[in-house]
């Protein structure tokens, strides 16, 4: 069973969201939380392995929250629940660690899938919804593009191949079949291009890829930020 917490400040939503999950039979929602106090707290008492939580809560906020339970020795998987006139709070929330986000609209059946591919260690990189959510609220100063261009020109590549290829949202095994490349050397590269890089996970590999603003007009790469 992947053990869940449920964090949003409105009851009917958490009550949702338990029945959903719940129903899908190889999911436990273990616990609630109504705010980023209570998310915090009930982490560390809980120890969930993937934490879905609000974005906008009174108290403490999602993003708060995120940043202190993903700084925690062996922390959760964290996806934030939002919805597009909060969008920009989600950016700096991957940003911290969190490995993506649900609209509170998403189905049912898309929304088990999902806790399903965070507990088994994998990214919510939606190329329809993703995309539009860094695309729109990314600041990409001067400065830190520059940044992460330095940053990625440490890589061979291949690796340059895997993360651009991470970073329009592909699996390993689908990687693997463009590159052809086994699954087992796409994940292998994936962890090294992860180590180089000094990042938690490839949600920041493809914001890092983005930061850097490579698939400009009169830049000589084809890197894509998605």
């Amino acid at each position: 069973m992947i053990r869940v917490l449920v964090v949003d400040d409105e009851a009917l939503v958490r009550s949702g969201l338990r029945l959903i999950l719940e129903a899908a039979g190889d999911i436990s929602v273990i616990g609630e939380a109504r705010d980023g106090a209570e998310a915090v707290s009930a982490v560390r008492r809980l120890r969930p392995e993937v934490v879905l939580m609000d974005v906008r809560m009174p108290v403490m906020d999602g993003l708060s929250a995120a940043a202190r339970v993903l700084g925690d020795p062996e922390p959760p998987k964290v996806v934030m629940l939002t919805t597009f006139d909060v969008d920009e709070y989600v950016h700096e929330a991957l940003r911290v660690g969190a490995v993506g986000f649900l609209l509170k609209d998403t189905p049912p059946r898309e929304l088990a899938a999902a806790v399903r591919t965070v507990a088994d260690g994998q990214a919510m990189l939606s190329p329809s919804v993703t995309k539009r959510v860094i695309a729109q609220y990314a600041d990409r100063a001067p400065s830190r593009a520059e940044a992460a261009r330095r940053q990625l020109d440490g890589l061979t590549g291949r690796e340059g191949d895997v993360i651009k290829a991470l970073a329009r949202g592909l699996s390993n095994a689908e990687i693997g079949r463009e590159l052809r490349l086994t699954e087992a050397t796409v994940k292998a590269h994936v962890s090294r291009v992860l180590a180089k890089l000094g990042l938690a996970n490839r949600v920041q590999a493809a914001i890092l890829v983005h930061d850097a603003d490579l698939d400009r007009p009169g830049h000589d790469t084809d890197f894509v930020a998605w």
